[in-house]
């Protein structure tokens, strides 16, 4: 189902809708600041392994997701003081943030170091959906097995309408993906220059 929801003042009835999708154990691909994102509520272990399939990912390669705000990655991951400063400096934004995680992430979720990857975007549409949810959702770019990334809603619903529960259109979205950034030690490293600007990293 491809589902028109506007940018700027997405409708709260068809948000109602994709969380309800979500709550269900669903997939949603919707539209973030960098790319489009697949995605499914943390807390549903079938849907995340279903992602796992169709990007045809290694289970080892942990999966990063959205939170809504700061209060709500303090519940998931150890953020310090400097951490705060930094995340609080760049989000909303195109950036992916590497931080310890709490006992509140499902197993799946994790990488074999206990740490995270989270995002606040800087996109209506998606961070309505996690307020509405009140849950975080995964975020991994949507793409082919080979990594071809898929820019355009229309050829999304062609690819992978059958697999999905709904595509939210927010047009035809090039972009390069979030830069991630390593907050677990000191200094912090950039492990991918994305969108985001990271000068201040380096």
């Amino acid at each position: 189902m491809l589902l028109k929801i506007n940018l700027n003042h997405p409708q709260p009835r068809l948000i109602g809708k994709i969380a309800e999708i979500l709550r269900d154990g669903g997939l949603v691909i919707y539209p973030t600041d960098t790319t489009y994102g697949l995605g499914c509520n943390i807390f549903s272990k079938k849907a995340i392994e279903k992602i796992y399939s169709i990007k045809k990912m290694n289970k080892h390669k942990p999966l990063s997701f959205i939170c809504s705000d700061f209060s709500e990655i303090s519940k998931f991951a150890k953020v310090s003081k400097k951490t705060y400063r930094i995340m609080r400096r760049l989000l909303p934004g195109p950036y992916t943030f590497i931080l310890p995680s709490t006992n509140e992430v499902p197993k799946l979720m994790l990488s074999r170091f206990k740490t995270i990857g989270v995002r606040i975007p800087d996109n209506k549409i998606c961070l309505a959906i996690v307020q509405e949810l009140q849950a975080p959702i995964v975020s991994t770019t949507v793409s082919m097995g080979d990594e071809i990334i898929l820019y355009d809603p229309v050829e999304m619903q062609e690819k992978l309408g059958r697999i999905v529960d709904v595509i939210i259109d927010g047009g035809i979205i090039i972009s390069d993906p979030s830069s991630v950034i390593d907050l677990t030690g000191e200094p912090p490293k950039v492990l991918r220059k994305g969108k985001g600007g990271v000068s201040m990293f380096v």
